[in-house]
């Protein structure tokens, strides 16, 4: 015991977020919040944990009395490969987010990444996605737990591509049965030219932009990095430096899945918007 969670157990209900590197994020600051907002009593942490050592993790966690963890990179498959019980939509997107235990015992996941980032389009920034062309970037586990959401919001079409082209056209496959989904080749345009361009890969976070062509945005683009900093991602830059009408980071989708995950486990939706704005320091 107390490789990653302390002796004993939690005085406080006990909530944390794990992943690596994981010592950037932002949710004990979101959960904190949510709770203050609802008069909720927690403690929320970082954990440091990497591939491979979530189930001993999560063992651990349940030991010391944890109540609900958030799963971030790279361990949102990892995560829904070890629970027993899965929401529909965490089926559906073959990752997880959000763990917590049944009265059983047994390990429970939902995937609230998909409701997150739609709610932050269409809701926080009047972008609907219905009838809209979608070029969705990468095709890991955080790229796979927003399709269900992204095809419940009925666009005409949703492209994927990705660096490793079988596992785009895996993932395509994955969803065959929902929409016909288009497998295109990393760096080239979808059949039908994007108007919302969706960066769900790892690139911001080294300082790289996907190899698409300057013609990939134009002056209604819509350009979405699931990547969230203090200043903006390389690819809210490029998008910006070549004209798109949006350039968003992932920050509201942050807030928004959080949302999703704090009502799971404490049974009330938190308000969103004070706290983006909190966050981005503009209340």
């Amino acid at each position: 015991m107390g490789r990653w969670f302390p002796a004993g157990r939690a005085e406080l209900p006990y909530f944390c977020v794990v992943g690596s590197p994981i010592a950037h994020s932002k949710s004990p600051a979101i959960h904190s919040a949510f709770a203050a907002q609802v008069g909720v009593q927690l403690r929320y942490e970082r954990v440091e944990v990497q591939t491979g050592q979530l189930a001993a993790a999560v063992a651990e966690f349940q030991a010391y009395g944890g109540r609900g963890m958030n799963i971030t990179l790279p361990l949102k498959e990892e995560a829904w490969q070890l629970a027993t019980t899965r929401t529909p939509r965490a089926i559906q997107a073959g990752a997880a987010n959000t763990l917590w235990f049944t009265d059983e015992g047994a390990v429970a996941v939902d995937n609230t990444d998909g409701a997150g980032l739609v709610r932050d389009l269409e809701v926080n920034h009047g972008v609907a996605l219905a009838g809209r062309h979608i070029l969705l970037l990468g095709a890991g586990g955080a790229a796979r737990g927003v399709v269900p959401a992204l095809l419940d919001a009925a666009p005409a079409t949703l492209a994927v591509s990705n660096r490793t082209s079988a596992r785009a056209a895996a993932l395509c496959a994955a969803f065959a049965e929902r929409a016909s989904l288009e497998a295109v080749p990393w760096g080239e345009m979808p059949e039908q030219p994007p108007d919302v361009i969706i960066n769900g890969t790892t690139l911001s976070m080294h300082g790289d932009v996907p190899p698409l062509p300057a013609a990939a945005v134009h002056a209604d683009s819509v350009c979405y990095d699931m990547m969230y900093a203090n200043a903006a991602t390389p690819f809210v830059a490029w998008a910006r430096s070549l004209g798109a009408r949006l350039a968003l980071d992932g920050l509201g989708m942050l807030v928004e899945q959080a949302a999703e995950s704090f009502a799971r486990w404490h049974g009330v939706r938190p308000a969103t918007q004070p706290v983006i704005a909190a966050l981005r320091g503009t209340s």
